[in-house]
């Protein structure tokens, strides 16, 4: 069958072609470039498919199931989309206008340039997508769960951010020095988390970013995995200036200090709450950051729970007070 008769097929309705493609799992059908589909697409399985240069202008494609679909550089014009699976779906430059993907679950869909504009987000979920260079204009975010955004390229160090609005400012601060240096960042509720991303750190990192959203912060999570160089240097400390403060976990340390030479002795403003597990000790450059006040008395913690159950009093208690104080706010 070749892509013209998988069209006609779709044309004989929705509850005919999804049971096609329930009888043929084998088969990954494709239409041809430019294809126009149906408008009445609500329910469809278009799972897996590759779906570059297809025409959705005005569809109704409720509840449809576009998961692992390709849908690069497709227009999504008028598209209702509520309820939509896009789960890891390839939407890449794809041009959303006019578009209501409410209820729609994005979990892992790969947004590189996408264009959003005036699109109905309310009640979406948005977790682990892949955003970087997207182009976001009134967009209605209501109850519309963002986590853990990456706003970086693939082959860079992994960012994350809870705000597709927020990950946008973001993504034009660190690209933009111009723009680094007219913004002020002392009110922001970022928390620059640092540490290390071997699987046993990343599971206190990733509770730790958990517990700080419960208390309103919008944690950016920063892997230092990688070797240090001179642009994650320079991205790590564009981030602290916009931090209310940093906590840096420096068990296992390996790039943590070099980019705390950074942070520490050009930010009074920015309080640095260390971490470390009780079965280490600090690394020997450490004792050099002593001498400025807006570093915090290491939080020494047995395991992960133990950290937890003392953040609230022992790590963003005082560094809210440390950094009122040294803003003179207060």
């Amino acid at each position: 069958m070749d892509e013209q008769q998988h069209l006609e097929r779709l044309k004989q309705g929705v509850s005919v072609w999804n049971r096609w493609r329930s009888d043929h799992p084998e088969v990954t059908p494709r239409f041809p470039r430019l294809s126009v589909l149906p408008k009445d697409l609500r329910g469809v399985d278009f799972h897996g498919m590759d779906l570059h240069g297809v025409n959705f202008l005005n569809c109704d494609c409720t509840n449809a199931n576009f998961e692992r679909a390709r849908l690069t550089s497709t227009s999504f014009w008028g598209v209702t989309l509520k309820g939509a699976n896009l789960m890891e779906a390839r939407l890449d430059y794809a041009h959303f206008q006019k578009a209501d993907l409410s209820g729609a679950d994005l979990r892992g869909a790969d947004l590189t340039s996408a264009f959003l504009h005036d699109v109905n987000l309310t009640g979406a979920t948005l977790t682990g997508c892949r955003i970087y260079g997207v182009s976001v204009w009134d967009v209605t975010l209501q109850d519309t769960l963002q986590k853990d955004l990456l706003i970086n390229r693939r082959e860079q160090a992994v960012v994350t951010v809870d705000d597709i609005e927020i990950a946008q400012f973001l993504y034009l601060l660190l690209n933009n020095a111009k723009i680094r240096t007219v913004i002020d960042t002392i009110t922001s509720k970022v928390v620059l988390i640092l540490g290390r991303f071997t699987p046993e750190r990343k599971v206190v990192l990733d509770a730790l970013r958990e517990e700080l959203r419960a208390h309103n912060y919008l944690p950016v999570l920063f892997d230092f995995d990688k070797p240090a160089n001179r642009d994650i240097t320079e991205t790590v400390a564009t981030l602290a200036h916009m931090a209310r403060f940093v906590i840096a976990d420096i068990t296992d340390a390996k790039s943590i200090p070099q980019e705390l030479l950074q942070i520490v002795p050009d930010l009074p403003s920015v309080p640095v709450q260390p971490l470390l597990l009780e079965s280490q000790n600090e690394y020997g450059m450490f004792e050099h950051f002593r001498r400025y006040p807006w570093v915090l008395p290491t939080v020494f913690y047995k395991d992960q729970p133990a950290l937890l159950a003392v953040l609230k009093d022992k790590v963003i208690g005082p560094a809210e007070a440390k950094a009122r104080e040294q803003t003179g706010a207060g």
